[in-house]
Order: structure tokens, then sequence, then C-alpha cells
């Protein structure tokens, strides 16, 4: 081997730019080293903090899938106890079919309250598997450019991923969209035949009357209330931001029908994993009006690895030509500036405002922009 093949062996190996400060691994003698932020782990170091995180967000995310289970085996077994109260010669009649639909669409709401708390486990541990472990088996052998910020920006600013008709929709499609078939062939079961079979519907639409409301009344309110069940759940079927299911991440609603459209389509180009959840980070702008023009600079970009561009200003109040700095960021990247600009120049004046876009320099590229 050559002094330039060796070189070229022992130079620092860089990750691909991402949304924060990027991750670098330095080749030593002794062990590789994980730089990020200024903090220094080895890699057994790191690679073990990664695995217990991921243990303890499966763990979690299995206490959520617990709960899930418990509302459905409630809605289940009180349907089992109405109905066979219901026809029971005894106490038989059909109201307690329609109070335990009311009970059930109680459980239902119940249910997916607990399936987004569950997808927020849920992302995470996606998050890991596909962008984490994944990476260590398919080339470039290395995680994609943005997984370390979306799973630090999860971690600091927790939010629901799914929204709440997804989470109704897909599990009243799951589970409860027979649980109400069964109740309402019940309830017309129970008001046909039971105690004997009606001879006909206006007799049918008078047992079918609830106090006082009529018959027809009732049957009008049961048809509408089914039926707008039934189109939530047809509305919501494109919907497929839950991590945690087994569901193509690309194309269009599934056809039981076509198999082609059962198999996932290629992802997009680029190195990003299949079943990834991807959205737009929260991204910022900041300006900074300082004395300390230089050393905050230098300080953004040799550590936080961000760029800064100087704008011209003048103080309306003194008439004193000013230098504000601007830098773009993102969210989980705030404290560290802050923390830069405090020592650096407590006098300083620090606006940080959302922004809608960036794109480039280190954030999106371009290029991925022009491709969609």
């Amino acid at each position: 081997m050559d002094r330039q093949t060796k070189e070229d062996a022992n130079a620092p190996r860089m990750a691909p730019e991402s949304g924060v400060a990027s991750a670098t691994y330095e080749t030593t003698a002794a062990e590789p080293v994980w730089t990020f932020r200024g903090y220094k782990l080895k890699a057994s170091e790191f690679n073990q903090a990664m695995i217990h995180f991921f243990r303890s967000q499966v763990s979690r995310a299995d206490v959520w899938r617990q709960r899930l289970d418990m509302t459905t085996n409630w809605a289940v077994l009180t349907t089992g106890a109405t109905i066979s109260v219901a026809f029971t010669r005894e106490l038989g009649n059909h109201s307690v079919i329609l109070l335990n639909t009311l009970l059930v669409t109680l459980f239902l709401f119940i249910e997916a309250r607990r399936y987004r708390f569950y997808e927020v486990w849920s992302t995470r541990v996606r998050l890991m598997e596909t962008d984490f472990f994944a990476a260590m088996l398919v080339p470039p052998f290395q995680p994609a450019a943005d997984w370390a910020e979306s799973l630090a920006e999860n971690l600091l600013q927790p939010h629901f991923t799914i929204s709440l008709a997804e989470a109704l929709g897909r599990r009243y499609r799951r589970n409860y969209v027979w649980i109400y078939f069964i109740l309402a062939i019940a309830w017309l079961a129970n008001v046909g035949t039971y105690p004997t079979p009606v001879q006909s519907f206006e007799e049918f639409l008078a047992r079918a009357a609830l106090g006082p409301i009529p018959g027809w009344l009732t049957l009008a309110i049961g048809f509408l209330f089914n039926i707008g069940l039934l189109v939530m759940g047809l509305l919501t079927v494109t919907l497929q931001e839950a991590a945690g299911e087994v569901w193509p991440r690309y194309g269009t609603a599934p056809d039981l029908f076509r198999i082609e459209k059962i198999l996932p389509k290629p992802a997009p180009k680029g190195w990003r994993a299949w079943f990834r959840r991807s959205y737009q980070r929260e991204q910022l702008l900041a300006l900074i009006i300082t004395d300390q023009v230089q050393a905050i600079s230098d300080k953004i970009l040799h550590e936080m690895k961000r760029g800064v561009t100087a704008l011209p200003g003048t103080g309306m109040y003194t008439g004193q030509a000013r230098t504000v700095l601007m830098c773009a960021l993102t969210v989980t990247e705030v404290h560290q500036l802050r923390s830069i600009v405090g020592a650096l120049d407590p006098q300083a004046v620090l606006i940080v405002s959302p922004a809608r876009e960036v794109s480039g320099g280190g954030f999106t590229p371009l290029r991925e922009k022009l491709d969609l």
C-alpha cells in the first residue's frame, strides 16, 4: 500500500450532510469515535445507548398495543353480553342493543385516542429500524442523512404523528365495523322476531319505537348513524401515516382484487429508508444583532456547522451602522445558538422565527425538490 493510499484510509469519514451538524466518524488507531456537536462517544458506547433506547421504545409501544387490545375486548364482551340479554325472554328488549351501540362508540373513541399515543412510540421504533439497524445491512452502511435530527426533534417536541380521523377510521375498519354489523343484525332480528315474528312492516315500526320516539325515526337514526361510520371509514382509507402498520408507503389505496396495488411501489430516488415516514421538519430563521460579529460567526460555522450571512443594518435610535447575522437552522439547534450568543455577547438581540421552507445549504437539497 503506497503512502497516498494509507493517508486516504486513515482520513476521517464524514457522514452525509444533514439538517444538523453532520455526524463525523473518525478512524483512529485505537477505536472509532462518534463525534456529534462536541460530544465524543466510542462506537461501542453509542451503539449500546441506541440499543437501550430502542428497547425502551419497543416496551412503550407494546404497553399501548396491549391497551388497544383491551379496549377491543371490552367492546366484544359487552356486545356478546348485550345480545344474550336482548334475546332473553324475561329481560329481552331491543333498547339494550341501542345503548350498547353508544357504549361501543365510546370504546371506539377511547381506542382511537390510545392508537394515537401508540403511534408516537411506534414511529420512533420504525425510525430506528429503518435508519439505524437496516442501515447496517444495506450499502452504504451508514444512517440516512437526517435520521438523527428527526429522532431528536421527536424527543424534544413529542407530537401525535397521525390525526384523530385516521385513528378512528383505521380502528373502525380493522375491528369495529364487524361489531357494528353484528349489533345492527341483532337489533333487526330482535325487533322482527322477538317474542314472535312480525306480520307486517307497520308492526315492525311499532315494535321499533323507543318511548316517545316513533319507530320510523329510530330506524332512520340507526341507518344514518351506521352509514356515517361507514363513510368515515372509507374517506380515511387513503390516510397512511401510521408507521406501526404493515402497509405500503407509496401508491394509492389497496384494492383486494388487484395484486399490483397491494405491493409497494419503488421508493423515491436517493438514500432513504423504504418505509420511513417522511415529513417536513420544523425549520427556523435566526437574526442576531450583535457587536461580536466575527466571534459569533466563527462559533456558528465551526461548532454548529451552519452557514451564516452578514447583512448591513442601521440602528434607527442611535443612527449607528450595525451588522445583522442571518442563519437558518432547525428546532433542535435553537438552544445551542442561544448558548453561543449569550456567552459571547449578553447584550445581543436574538430573533428566531419560523421559516416556510429552507432548501440547500445543509437542508433538503434543491435537486430533490426538482425531482419531486
